[in-house]
């Protein structure tokens, strides 16, 4: 899902970038309001691991790669998209400039489709459903449909640059991380069901739980 430099004009990149250092902007404020001692590792281990699944990938005939993304799991964990922008700058930049996966001019664009789509489409969709399918079954699906419609923008972008044509690049990069997706939904519960167990002072949507429990 990483574009890489050289497929997006620079003008449209131009674009992107604006969206990235707006939303940048705000992650920024999010974070000196959220972080803490508590909190700030368990970023940074979500960062690292995030580094891991995005560094397995495959390419795309009529797009770029397939992996795993983990913008809604960062979303959900800490129930702000924010907190998937500032991870996502970081391990993209890290992966652009040091294993050439991804660009520096497309950075904007991958920001925008792995954390701020994805992070914004997996913790909306987790809020909607955590009602009727539980937190671990809105998880799931909130994953899933991250990944999948942060392939969807990443192939209409290209599409837009004439990269790819619209009709063989959105059905190229939707269907194989529609199977993807699955495998993410699966980690993403495990990584919630584990916190859950173990650390569930670290879950925002537990604390009115822990506070009337005691704890």
């Amino acid at each position: 899902m990483h574009i890489p430099d050289g497929f997006i004009p620079l003008w449209q990149c131009a674009i992107y970038y604006v969206i990235l250092i707006i939303a940048l902007y705000f992650a920024s404020k999010w974070a000196r309001q959220n972080l803490d001692e508590k909190r700030i590792p368990l970023l940074a281990v979500l960062a690292a691991g995030i580094f891991a699944i995005m560094s397995m990938n495959m390419p795309i005939p009529f797009g770029t790669s397939g992996h795993m993304v983990g913008g809604a799991l960062v979303a959900i964990i800490f129930c702000a998209p924010e907190a998937a922008v500032l991870v996502f700058t970081v391990v993209l930049i890290i992966q652009a400039l040091v294993f050439g996966d991804g660009g520096i001019t497309a950075l904007g664009a991958n920001v925008l489709n792995m954390a701020i789509i994805g992070g914004y489409t997996g913790l909306y969709t987790f809020k909607a459903l955590k009602g009727t399918l539980g937190i671990y079954g809105a998880a799931g699906v909130g994953a899933w449909l991250a990944t999948v419609l942060a392939a969807l923008a990443c192939a209409i972008e290209m599409a837009i640059a004439g990269t790819f044509p619209a009709n063989v690049g959105i059905p190229s990069m939707v269907l194989y991380h529609v199977f993807i997706g699955i495998i993410e939904a699966v980690l993403t519960v495990i990584v919630i069901m584990a916190l859950d167990k173990f650390r569930p002072d670290l879950l925002v949507w537990n604390k009115n739980k822990i506070s009337e429990g005691g704890q």
